[in-house]
């Protein structure tokens, strides 16, 4: 979706007011709102506001939303400080209004298995950036991508992040060059919420994304607070910084200028392996964001300008670059980040017609990643044009909506990789079209395709298709399919095989355009079923997932040579199979429970044979135990605890190596625990202190050959768990709003 605008926004001749549940303060988002006898609709928003153009002749106002009895009203004149009150209806009760106030949630009434992260879910852990803001969320994996680079690298439905669509309001942001490190670019107090959608995603958001989409809003400046200011500290000596500041210049413009800054610059080295357990860092991260508000012709418009450097350096312990780079007199390694962004949108809806509205994006990058990894240089520039333009509309009525549009992708690369230069420019168009039915009761569908011809990968068609149906109450079953396709960046998105003495090997195919490979062509199918009940009178939420991705084509990524990486395309079978059951659960007053178990098949048909797929848990545990004391004069405690369990995972094999230089063919289970409590003083400030990893849980040996790091069976990507051991923190929050 590209920029949706309520009807909330206009000011000439409209009928405002709010809708809420009878007998209780309790707002009613997402209620339909219409003139009798017309086409002129809106919805209500989030707060239950809603805002609708209003002519003299209009007199009955219909109120309808699902569980809710529908109602008309007699508008003698254009009053203000309307408020109506809903009557629930048999089937629906308080239960689930007020699970849309979670700090995590899921919607029963939309097409798509969504969960929303709001930023008081962020605030639970110190997610200092958007790679550490999934520790409390069953539905993504986190671990480190090696046991040098300090990368947190992400898994869902048991694929890593090159198959997930990741997006910064709806614009592709983590992709090429950005794809290792790119979601520590995006500080965690920058966002205002994350939406998570397992499966295949809209058409509206491109082609690439196979197992899911995770979307990033940030904080908006006409409505965040004037000043905030969040310090951080942990024991590792990690130092953070991040200022916001906000002000609305007139009726129209706001501003913001976000300034984030880290440093870790103390050497540590728990497992005594003459290495870096986490690399030293500095990152000045700039942004200036804009927001226009044209009330009166229904515009709405962002600009965001944003500067980051980022310079990280690892290696052992004894590691000088200015007397040791690209030689053999320590093994040592610095990746440095520039990276330009320029992104824009605008958005338009009809006055007399809230449901027509036309939003464009355009989105400009630099990106110039410098690095070497012992004697290995990896350098890449990627410069990325993003556009696209979306036309949202109805037909008939608001039970049938459409969104229809363009886009435009160019992106061109100039990678060193050793002493080889890949060169390359990839362009693509494409036009889309996606139709929703919702009957505001039982059955909610989106089916949409995209055309795109790229100048590599051809023309093709990308169907997808999402639904959803209430087979009684307080429940949503869920079913999907979708294509995608992509052309897999081997070098950027795998940049831990350079910290190994691995030769690199590409078996290219006669019809490859890609570094001589194929493009990647999966499907993936996906049911998911949620009910809401009550056990002792308490809410609780119940959700199974299943989701199958099938690859047609696929770069296999082959570690079982411990003296090579390999890549080529698949001849065979690939697959991974996901199963979730998560349980909601409200126990008391004030205390939420969410417990998840997770199952993973994930294989793939290697030369050596079909194989799981190496370093994924097949059994995986969860739960998070949350508590919030009463507000008393703006005071008020709030505890946070997660714990994770890991199955045991399979080591790529190690066998032709010396026996000193092996490891078993599958890693140890391990559990860890994180913990935060918050201490709110006032609607200002508020302090803060957790750990990682309290259990000191360590990988033993997370390094081959770490003695002897220019030999042959030096390795560092062999990770499983946690290197550093546990960690603490303590920072403080303070906003003026």
């Amino acid at each position: 979706m590209v920029l949706l605008l309520p009807a909330v926004i206009f000011s000439q001749e409209t009928f405002k007011g709010k809708v809420q549940e009878l007998g209780t303060e309790m707002p009613v988002p997402g209620a339909n709102v219409y003139w009798l006898n017309t086409e002129v609709g809106t919805i209500t928003d989030f707060n239950g506001a809603f805002s609708i153009p209003y002519k003299k002749n209009y007199n009955k106002l219909i109120i309808s939303f699902m569980g809710y009895k529908s109602d008309t009203i007699s508008i003698k004149n254009n009053q203000d400080n309307f408020v109506h009150e809903l009557s629930p209806s048999a089937n629906l009760d308080e239960i689930d209004l007020v699970s849309r106030k979670k700090a995590t949630s899921r919607s029963y009434l939309e097409s798509t298995n969504v969960m929303n992260i709001s930023s008081d879910e962020l605030l639970k852990a110190a997610c200092c950036n958007l790679s550490e803001s999934f520790e409390t969320n069953p539905s993504i994996d986190v671990n480190f991508a090696d046991a040098i680079s300090g990368t947190r690298q992400i898994k869902m439905l048991g694929l890593t992040s090159p198959y997930i669509l990741i997006a910064t309001e709806n614009i592709p942001s983590v992709r090429g060059a950005a794809q290792a490190y790119g979601l520590s670019f995006t500080p965690g107090t920058w966002v205002e919420s994350i939406q998570i959608t397992k499966g295949a995603g809209s058409v509206v958001n491109g082609y690439e994304s196979i197992a899911g989409q995770i979307n990033a809003e940030l904080q908006k400046p006409a409505n965040s607070d004037k000043l905030f200011i969040n310090l951080y500290g942990a024991s590792s000596k990690r130092l953070e910084l991040n200022t916001h500041y906000n002000t609305q210049l007139n009726k129209k413009w706001s501003t913001g200028i976000f300034v984030h800054g880290n440093s870790q610059q103390e050497e540590h080295d728990v497992n005594n392996d003459n290495f870096l357990d986490m690399p030293l860092y500095n990152q000045i991260n700039l942004m200036n964001r804009w927001q226009y508000i044209d009330n009166e012709n229904g515009i709405v418009a962002f600009m965001n300008f944003r500067y980051l450097n980022d310079e990280k350096q690892t290696g052992e312990l004894d590691f000088d670059p200015d007397t040791d780079k690209l030689t053999t007199n320590a093994w040592g390694s610095e990746i440095n980040t520039q990276r330009y962004e320029f992104s824009g949108k605008l958005g338009y809806v009809n006055p007399e017609l809230p449901w027509q509205s036309i939003g464009m994006q355009l989105a400009v990058s630099n990106h110039q990643q410098d690095s070497y990894f012992g004697l290995r240089v990896y350098d890449i520039e990627h410069n990325s044009i993003y556009s696209n333009i979306i036309y949202n509309s109805i037909i008939g009525d608001s039970r049938h909506k459409i969104k229809t549009g363009l886009d435009f992708t160019q992106d061109s690369y100039d990678e060193l990789v050793e002493d080889t230069d890949y060169v390359r420019k990839d362009n693509s168009v494409g036009g889309f079209f996606e139709y929703n039915f919702d009957d505001m009761d039982k059955l909610n569908l989106t089916a949409g395709v995209r055309a795109d011809y790229h100048n590599r990968l051809g023309f093709f068609l990308t169907p997808r298709v999402h639904a959803r149906y209430r087979p009684w109450a307080k429940s949503a079953l869920r079913v999907s399919f979708g294509r995608g396709k992509r052309a897999a960046n081997i070098f950027a998105e795998n940049q831990n095989l350079f910290a190994s003495s691995r030769e690199i090997n590409i078996q290219r195919s006669s019809s490859g355009d890609i570094y001589g490979l194929d493009p990647e062509i999966a499907w993936n199918y996906g049911i998911s079923y949620m009910q809401g009940f009550n056990i002792f009178s308490r809410k609780a939420e119940l959700i199974f997932d299943y989701y199958r991705t099938d690859f047609q084509n696929q770069v296999v990524v082959d570690w079982e040579n411990p003296q090579e990486i390999s890549f080529y395309n698949l001849k065979g079978e690939s697959y991974a199979n996901s199963f979730q059951a998560e349980l909601s659960y409200n126990p008391a007053e004030r205390l939420d429970l969410r417990m998840a178990y997770k199952f993973y098949d994930v294989k793939t048909k290697y030369q050596t044979g079909t194989k799981i797929k190496p370093l994924i848990p097949e059994h995986r545990v969860f739960a998070n135990l949350s508590y919030e004391t009463e507000i008393k004069k703006n005071s008020q405690w709030k505890f946070d605890a997660t714990y994770n369990w890991l199955g045991e995972q399979r080591f790529p094999s190690t066998a032709a190596n010396p026996e000193e230089f092996r490891v078993g063919e599958y890693s140890p289970s391990l559990s860890t625990l994180n913990a935060q409590i918050t201490r709110v003083f006032s609607g200002r400030f508020e302090v803060y202190i957790g750990g990682e990893n309290i259990t000191n849980v360590r990988q033993d040996r997370p390094i081959l050959a770490a003695e002897d790091p220019f030999g042959d069976y030096f390795d560092s990507t062999l990770v499983y768990g946690p290197v550093f051991g546990n960690l603490y923190y303590a920072g403080f929050r303070f906003k003026l709003n």
